[in-house]
């Protein structure tokens, strides 16, 4: 099995790269995020690889990091989802993006992928809720608090600073992360004036 190839970029494709490897071709097929992060061709490159074997074909999947590649998987653990829906949804959403829109119940931002229906994001927030937060990256800090604010546990003081951030335009996303380093400054027992004006702090820097 091959879990990841270091070479030179040989061609990149609408929906795959070919890696040169020794003079050997790899065919690895990637997220549009990940094929528009690529070098030029004849720089030097490295995938993590998913490898795929049928009884008809053997197929290589590419990724930037292991942590997208663990979201690959994970992805297809959601009833319904194959590769080409997992890299559709890696396309358009960061591993942070996509924990942060599960935390959060999302499933608008989720939705956006190509392919990705309201339904099928449905299933992506509920089936993986609870795995979200150990895959979550540069999210993790915040994921929790997320996940209440998604849940619609989170303290009131909390939860009307996201909504009154909201209603100023800010994405949920946005509006959670300064909430959340908000609290970090005021401390827990903050009241919502508070937040919003530490959160808007936050927002404008």
């Amino acid at each position: 099995m091959i879990g990841k190839l270091k070479g030179t970029v040989d061609e990149i494709g609408e929906d795959h790269v070919i890696i040169d490897v020794h003079g050997v071709g790899y065919v690895a097929y990637c997220s549009a995020r990940t094929l528009s992060n690529l070098p030029a061709a004849g720089e030097a490159v490295t995938l993590f690889i998913e490898t795929y074997v049928r009884e008809d074909m053997i197929r290589l999947f590419g990724f930037a990091s292991p942590l997208e590649q663990e979201w690959f998987r994970l992805l297809q653990s959601v009833q319904g989802i194959g590769a080409k829906v997992a890299l559709s949804v890696l396309g358009v959403l960061t591993p942070s993006d996509l924990a942060n829109a599960i935390a959060l119940r999302d499933i608008a931002m989720v939705s956006r992928a190509p392919g990705v229906g309201k339904r099928v994001a449905e299933r992506i927030v509920t089936e993986l809720k609870n795995k979200a937060p150990a895959f979550a990256g540069e999210a993790s800090g915040t994921i929790g608090l997320k996940q209440e604010i998604g849940e619609g546990v989170a303290p009131r003081p909390v939860a009307d600073a996201v909504s009154a951030l909201t209603n100023l335009g800010y994405s949920r996303d946005q509006a959670a992360n300064a909430v959340a380093a908000a609290l970090k400054e005021a401390g827990e027992g903050a009241d919502s004036t508070k937040l919003i004006r530490l959160g808007l702090k936050e927002l404008s820097r």
